[in-house]
């Protein structure tokens, strides 16, 4: 075996860790779901005549099957996750699609947003979100230099994210549309895209979602309903006012675990999306700074993995980083923002704490996926330091030390070099005429 193949080898057999931090917050995450989804869902189970744990061993077996797929992504290459980048953009249209159709198709609240899976339902849109970044990462990869020189490749995501936003507003899902947007706008500007062109879809987008917003007398009583909800307090303004009543209890310390009023029947949707308000009024303003905390820590880490798989050239991992990221983030400050009277209502949960199937399993999958970014980055990390080490043994004359577990097994040298092959072509980008512009974070050519 030449001294090429063993040194590939020995890279390829290197191990990475998953992030500590990633995992121990959303951990965090899901165990304060546990407790809270139990706490604020009580009176209304037993309102609907169900079990009064009902919601919370539903909760459970939802997030223990989230656990399960999260391990299964972590486990998966990001190369064959990759590959699969434009059937799961077929899936988001797909998905969008079947929730029309008579049979398969529920609606919920006055709004055809569920797949009737017959034991659960599903929203199609939580799988939407994951699948369209997982494109989206993929598509940025791949021209990054034309997202930032020609306007072509910029309006193309654009013109998609247009697309499946316009079958979500049929549905109708104003706030997840608004999301995808955000989403969409937030990855081409950490993709490198060119700002002054970025304007542009971006002072026409908001005039037209304006539009759309006030068109419907419903969404036009949440927005005047938000500026003053006790103007109507048994009307438009009941969702919110009953919110801020249960956040005012709370206080500095809050009334104590299980001790909410506001929860009982009174506070609509407390175990979704409200759940923030049962928080803030059982553990005060300290609980809020807490989860606002975990999710402020969870986002900042999950940037700083993809900054560093962009600045090691992984840039497919880096824009995944990114996008669930800004999912996990948006989300979030939509959901604490409409808790606290600081935004207009919306139909958002709270990621990894609110009660919800399909949005508790595919944020756990998302969060798997981020965990998958953070070992491959550790690895590549480890790969280097292997390659530093080996140049300067060689430049010192001293043998370098190769791990027990990194060394070559026979027979696997056409592997490596076909392995190594792969890693310089990759590296080159999408061109092999010029050298690869790397991403600019949003500033201008």
């Amino acid at each position: 075996m030449d001294t090429a193949a063993r040194q590939a080898t020995r890279f390829d057999a290197i191990q990475g860790r998953f992030d500590p931090w990633l995992l121990g917050i959303a951990l965090a995450l899901v165990c304060l779901g546990v407790v809270m989804v139990g706490s604020a869902s009580v009176a209304i189970a037993e309102d609907e005549g169900n079990s009064p744990y009902y919601y919370l061993l539903r909760h459970s077996v939802f997030i223990g099957g989230g656990l399960v797929l999260a391990a299964w992504i972590a486990r998966t290459d990001l190369k064959t996750v990759e590959q699969h980048s434009w059937w799961l953009l077929l899936a988001c249209f797909v998905l969008l699609l079947l929730v029309f159709l008579p049979g398969i198709g529920r609606t919920v609240n006055g709004a055809r947003r569920w797949l009737n899976l017959g034991i659960a339902g599903f929203q199609a849109v939580e799988a939407v979100k994951l699948f369209f970044i997982i494109w989206l990462a993929s598509y940025l990869k791949r021209f990054s230099e034309a997202v930032n020189a020609t306007w072509p490749a910029m309006l193309k995501p654009l013109g998609v994210a247009v697309v499946l936003v316009a079958i979500l507003l049929m549905q109708p899902d104003f706030g997840s549309s608004s999301l995808l947007l955000a989403i969409t706008a937030g990855m081409l500007v950490l993709g490198g895209v060119n700002m002054p062109r970025m304007f542009a879809p971006v002072m026409v987008g908001l005039p037209v979602l304006a539009v759309i917003a006030i068109a419907e007398p419903y969404r036009m009583r949440r927005i005047t309903s938000f500026t003053d909800p006790f103007a109507d307090p048994f009307g438009a303004g009941y969702q919110l006012a009953n919110a801020l009543m249960a956040v005012g209890r709370g206080e500095w310390l809050g009334v104590g675990l299980g001790a909410s009023v506001q929860k009982l029947s009174y506070l609509p949707e407390a175990h979704t999306d409200f759940i923030m308000a049962v928080i803030a009024e059982e553990f005060g303003f300290l609980g809020v700074l807490v989860v606002v905390g975990l999710f402020t820590a969870f986002v900042g880490r999950a940037f700083w993995v993809g900054y560093r798989c962009v600045e090691m050239g992984r840039h497919f991992p880096g824009y995944c980083a990114f996008g669930i990221g800004l999912w996990i983030g948006l989300q979030a400050l939509v959901s604490i923002g409409v808790n606290l009277g600081l935004l207009p209502t919306k139909g958002l949960t709270l990621p990894l704490i609110s009660y919800g199937g399909s949005s508790v399993m595919m944020t756990c999958i998302a969060v798997g996926l981020l965990l998958r970014v953070s070992y491959e980055l550790d690895r590549a990390q480890r790969q280097v330091a292997l390659r530093r080490g080996e140049s300067a043994a060689a430049t010192s004359g001293t043998p370098a030390y190769i791990p027990p577990t990194a060394q070559p097994l026979p027979g696997m040298a056409t592997a490596a070099r076909a392995s190594a092959a792969k890693t310089a072509d990759a590296a080159r980008g999408t061109s092999r005429l010029r050298q690869r512009i790397e991403p600019i974070f949003g500033r201008g050519a």
